[in-house]
Protein backbone atom coordinates (compact mmCIF):
# COMPACT_ATOMS: atom_id res chain seq x y z
CA UNK A 1 0.00 0.00 0.00
CA UNK A 2 1.59 3.24 -1.17
CA UNK A 3 0.57 6.32 0.83
CA UNK A 4 0.92 9.76 -0.70
CA UNK A 5 1.60 12.37 1.96
CA UNK A 6 -0.27 15.61 2.67
CA UNK A 7 1.55 18.93 2.86
CA UNK A 8 1.34 18.77 6.67
CA UNK A 9 2.78 15.26 6.76
CA UNK A 10 5.59 16.22 4.40
CA UNK A 11 6.48 19.12 6.67
CA UNK A 12 6.74 16.77 9.67
CA UNK A 13 8.90 14.35 7.68
CA UNK A 14 11.07 17.32 6.67
CA UNK A 15 11.56 18.30 10.32
CA UNK A 16 12.60 14.76 11.21
CA UNK A 17 14.89 14.55 8.17
CA UNK A 18 16.60 17.86 8.95
CA UNK A 19 17.20 16.67 12.50
CA UNK A 20 18.93 13.62 11.03
CA UNK A 21 21.19 15.98 9.05
CA UNK A 22 22.06 17.94 12.18
CA UNK A 23 22.71 14.69 14.06
CA UNK A 24 25.08 13.50 11.33
CA UNK A 25 26.89 16.84 11.60
CA UNK A 26 27.47 16.14 15.31
CA UNK A 27 28.89 12.77 14.27
CA UNK A 28 31.03 14.44 11.59
CA UNK A 29 32.58 16.73 14.21
CA UNK A 30 33.60 13.73 16.31
CA UNK A 31 34.92 11.39 13.60
CA UNK A 32 38.70 10.99 13.84
CA UNK A 33 41.25 8.20 14.09
CA UNK A 34 40.96 6.54 17.52
CA UNK A 35 37.26 7.28 17.98
CA UNK A 36 34.96 4.25 18.24
CA UNK A 37 31.63 3.86 16.49
CA UNK A 38 30.03 3.25 19.89
CA UNK A 39 31.17 6.74 20.90
CA UNK A 40 29.58 8.15 17.75
CA UNK A 41 26.38 6.25 18.55
CA UNK A 42 26.20 7.79 22.04
CA UNK A 43 26.73 11.30 20.62
CA UNK A 44 23.90 10.78 18.13
CA UNK A 45 21.43 9.36 20.64
CA UNK A 46 22.04 12.18 23.12
CA UNK A 47 21.63 14.84 20.41
CA UNK A 48 18.38 13.35 19.10
CA UNK A 49 16.83 12.97 22.55
CA UNK A 50 17.94 16.48 23.55
CA UNK A 51 15.77 17.72 20.67
CA UNK A 52 12.71 15.85 21.95
CA UNK A 53 12.87 13.15 19.30
CA UNK A 54 13.58 9.41 19.34
CA UNK A 55 16.26 7.42 17.53
CA UNK A 56 14.43 5.84 14.60
CA UNK A 57 16.54 2.69 14.43
CA UNK A 58 16.76 1.81 18.13
CA UNK A 59 14.46 -1.13 18.81
CA UNK A 60 13.66 -1.63 15.11
CA UNK A 61 13.46 -5.42 14.70
CA UNK A 62 15.57 -5.68 17.83
CA UNK A 63 18.38 -3.35 16.68
CA UNK A 64 20.01 -1.93 19.81
CA UNK A 65 21.62 1.26 18.54
CA UNK A 66 20.89 4.73 17.17
CA UNK A 67 23.25 4.51 14.20
CA UNK A 68 24.26 1.94 11.64
CA UNK A 69 28.03 2.40 11.32
CA UNK A 70 29.52 0.53 8.36
CA UNK A 71 33.31 0.63 8.07
CA UNK A 72 35.27 0.00 4.85
CA UNK A 73 33.92 -3.22 3.29
CA UNK A 74 30.72 -3.16 5.35
CA UNK A 75 27.95 -2.04 3.02
CA UNK A 76 25.17 -1.25 5.52
CA UNK A 77 23.72 -2.17 8.92
CA UNK A 78 27.06 -2.24 10.70
CA UNK A 79 26.64 -2.43 14.49
CA UNK A 80 28.46 0.21 16.56
CA UNK A 81 31.35 -1.31 18.50
CA UNK A 82 34.48 -0.53 20.49
CA UNK A 83 36.97 -0.90 17.64
CA UNK A 84 38.74 2.44 17.08
CA UNK A 85 38.49 3.98 13.62
CA UNK A 86 41.82 4.14 11.81
CA UNK A 87 43.42 6.73 9.56
CA UNK A 88 42.33 5.96 5.99
CA UNK A 89 39.09 4.19 6.93
CA UNK A 90 35.72 5.16 5.56
CA UNK A 91 32.55 4.83 7.61
CA UNK A 92 28.99 5.03 6.36
CA UNK A 93 26.76 6.46 9.09
CA UNK A 94 23.05 5.81 8.59
CA UNK A 95 20.64 7.54 10.97
CA UNK A 96 16.89 7.65 11.45
CA UNK A 97 14.80 9.92 13.65
CA UNK A 98 11.19 9.68 14.77
CA UNK A 99 9.71 13.04 15.68
CA UNK A 100 6.04 14.04 15.96
CA UNK A 101 5.04 10.62 14.66
CA UNK A 102 7.07 10.71 11.43
CA UNK A 103 10.45 9.36 10.40
CA UNK A 104 13.41 10.90 8.64
CA UNK A 105 16.24 8.79 7.22
CA UNK A 106 19.61 9.78 5.77
CA UNK A 107 23.15 8.44 5.45
CA UNK A 108 26.60 9.84 4.69
CA UNK A 109 29.93 8.11 4.14
CA UNK A 110 32.80 9.84 5.94
CA UNK A 111 36.54 9.71 5.42
CA UNK A 112 38.53 9.08 8.60
CA UNK A 113 41.56 11.32 8.29
CA UNK A 114 43.12 11.10 4.83
CA UNK A 115 41.89 8.41 2.44
CA UNK A 116 43.49 7.28 -0.80
CA UNK A 117 42.35 8.70 -4.13
CA UNK A 118 40.76 5.44 -5.28
CA UNK A 119 38.46 5.35 -2.25
CA UNK A 120 37.78 9.08 -2.49
CA UNK A 121 36.59 8.55 -6.06
CA UNK A 122 34.22 5.82 -4.87
CA UNK A 123 32.65 8.28 -2.42
CA UNK A 124 32.34 10.95 -5.10
CA UNK A 125 30.70 8.64 -7.61
CA UNK A 126 28.31 7.19 -5.02
CA UNK A 127 27.18 10.69 -4.15
CA UNK A 128 26.74 11.44 -7.85
CA UNK A 129 24.60 8.28 -8.06
CA UNK A 130 22.38 9.66 -5.30
CA UNK A 131 21.84 12.90 -7.22
CA UNK A 132 21.20 10.99 -10.44
CA UNK A 133 18.53 8.95 -8.67
CA UNK A 134 16.93 12.00 -7.06
CA UNK A 135 16.70 13.70 -10.47
CA UNK A 136 14.37 10.89 -11.59
CA UNK A 137 12.02 11.15 -8.57
CA UNK A 138 9.43 13.26 -10.36
CA UNK A 139 5.74 12.85 -11.06
CA UNK A 140 5.11 10.62 -14.06
CA UNK A 141 8.40 8.70 -13.78
CA UNK A 142 8.68 5.19 -12.38
CA UNK A 143 10.84 3.73 -9.65
CA UNK A 144 12.78 1.82 -12.30
CA UNK A 145 13.92 5.18 -13.69
CA UNK A 146 15.63 5.90 -10.36
CA UNK A 147 17.31 2.50 -10.31
CA UNK A 148 18.41 2.79 -13.93
CA UNK A 149 20.02 6.19 -13.33
CA UNK A 150 21.93 4.97 -10.27
CA UNK A 151 23.05 1.74 -11.91
CA UNK A 152 24.15 3.38 -15.15
CA UNK A 153 26.30 5.99 -13.39
CA UNK A 154 27.95 3.48 -11.04
CA UNK A 155 28.66 0.89 -13.70
CA UNK A 156 30.13 3.53 -16.04
CA UNK A 157 32.87 3.84 -13.42
CA UNK A 158 33.33 0.10 -13.05
CA UNK A 159 31.63 -0.20 -9.68
CA UNK A 160 29.22 -2.84 -8.40
CA UNK A 161 25.63 -1.93 -7.52
CA UNK A 162 24.19 -3.83 -4.55
CA UNK A 163 20.97 -5.67 -5.45
CA UNK A 164 19.92 -7.16 -2.13
CA UNK A 165 19.26 -3.86 -0.32
CA UNK A 166 17.06 -1.05 -1.56
CA UNK A 167 15.66 2.38 -0.84
CA UNK A 168 12.10 2.66 0.42
CA UNK A 169 9.12 4.79 1.26
CA UNK A 170 9.22 6.84 4.48
CA UNK A 171 6.44 8.24 6.67
CA UNK A 172 4.78 7.07 9.86
CA UNK A 173 6.93 3.95 9.46
CA UNK A 174 10.67 3.81 8.85
CA UNK A 175 10.22 1.46 5.91
CA UNK A 176 7.12 1.83 3.75
CA UNK A 177 6.14 0.83 0.24
CA UNK A 178 7.46 1.10 -2.38
CA UNK A 179 10.90 -0.45 -2.54
CA UNK A 180 13.37 1.66 -4.54
CA UNK A 181 16.10 -0.54 -6.05
CA UNK A 182 19.40 1.01 -7.17
CA UNK A 183 19.24 -0.93 -10.43
CA UNK A 184 16.54 -1.47 -13.02
CA UNK A 185 15.04 -0.64 -16.36
CA UNK A 186 13.57 2.67 -17.46
CA UNK A 187 9.80 2.75 -17.56
CA UNK A 188 9.33 -0.10 -15.08
CA UNK A 189 8.20 -0.16 -11.47
CA UNK A 190 5.71 2.00 -9.62
CA UNK A 191 4.38 5.12 -11.33
CA UNK A 192 5.39 7.95 -9.00
CA UNK A 193 2.95 10.69 -8.05
CA UNK A 194 3.35 13.99 -6.24
CA UNK A 195 3.47 13.49 -2.48
CA UNK A 196 5.26 10.15 -2.54
CA UNK A 197 8.11 10.28 0.02
CA UNK A 198 11.12 8.07 -0.65
CA UNK A 199 14.49 7.32 0.88
CA UNK A 200 16.86 7.01 -2.08
CA UNK A 201 19.95 5.14 -0.93
CA UNK A 202 22.67 4.08 -3.39
CA UNK A 203 25.00 1.40 -2.01
CA UNK A 204 27.96 1.17 -4.37
CA UNK A 205 30.89 -1.27 -4.11
CA UNK A 206 34.39 -0.69 -5.45
CA UNK A 207 34.50 -4.27 -6.70
CA UNK A 208 31.84 -6.95 -7.05
CA UNK A 209 28.18 -6.15 -6.50
CA UNK A 210 27.89 -9.35 -4.44
CA UNK A 211 27.51 -9.14 -0.68
CA UNK A 212 27.47 -11.46 2.32
CA UNK A 213 25.32 -11.39 5.45
CA UNK A 214 27.08 -11.82 8.79
CA UNK A 215 25.93 -14.12 11.55
CA UNK A 216 24.82 -11.19 13.72
CA UNK A 217 21.81 -10.90 11.40
CA UNK A 218 22.53 -7.26 10.55
CA UNK A 219 25.96 -6.60 9.09
CA UNK A 220 26.23 -6.84 5.31
CA UNK A 221 29.67 -6.63 3.70
CA UNK A 222 31.14 -6.90 0.22
CA UNK A 223 31.90 -10.45 -0.93
CA UNK A 224 35.40 -9.47 -2.08
CA UNK A 225 36.37 -7.34 0.93
CA UNK A 226 36.68 -4.15 -1.11
CA UNK A 227 35.22 -0.86 0.20
CA UNK A 228 31.59 0.17 -0.18
CA UNK A 229 29.99 3.62 0.05
CA UNK A 230 26.45 4.67 0.90
CA UNK A 231 24.67 8.03 0.69
CA UNK A 232 20.95 8.50 1.36
CA UNK A 233 18.43 11.34 1.23
CA UNK A 234 14.73 11.45 2.04
CA UNK A 235 12.92 13.14 -0.85
CA UNK A 236 9.36 13.91 -1.93
CA UNK A 237 8.23 13.37 -5.51
CA UNK A 238 7.13 16.64 -7.12
CA UNK A 239 6.13 17.75 -10.58
CA UNK A 240 9.23 18.67 -12.56
CA UNK A 241 11.83 18.33 -9.79
CA UNK A 242 12.08 16.28 -6.58
CA UNK A 243 12.27 18.10 -3.25
CA UNK A 244 15.00 16.89 -0.92
CA UNK A 245 13.75 16.84 2.67
CA UNK A 246 17.01 15.83 4.38
CA UNK A 247 20.22 17.87 4.16
CA UNK A 248 24.00 17.46 4.08
CA UNK A 249 24.48 21.21 4.65
CA UNK A 250 25.49 21.01 8.31
CA UNK A 251 27.75 18.02 7.64
CA UNK A 252 29.54 19.91 4.86
CA UNK A 253 30.14 22.92 7.11
CA UNK A 254 31.72 20.71 9.76
CA UNK A 255 33.88 18.85 7.25
CA UNK A 256 35.02 22.10 5.61
CA UNK A 257 36.11 23.38 9.01
CA UNK A 258 38.20 20.25 9.62
CA UNK A 259 40.22 20.61 6.41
Amino acid sequence: MVNLKTAEEINLIRQSSLLVGKTLAEVAAAIAPGVTTLQLDAIAETFIRDHGAEPGFKGYNGFKHTLCTSVNDVVVHGIPNQTPLLEGDIVSVDCGVKWNGFFGDSAYTFAVGTINNEVRRLLEVTRECLHAGIAQAVQGHRTGDIGFAVQQHAEQHGYGVVRELVGHGVGRNLHEAPEVPNFGKRGTGLLMKEGLVLAIAPMINMGTRNVKQHRDGWTVSTADGKPSAHFEHTVVVREGKAEVLSSFEWIEKILAGKE
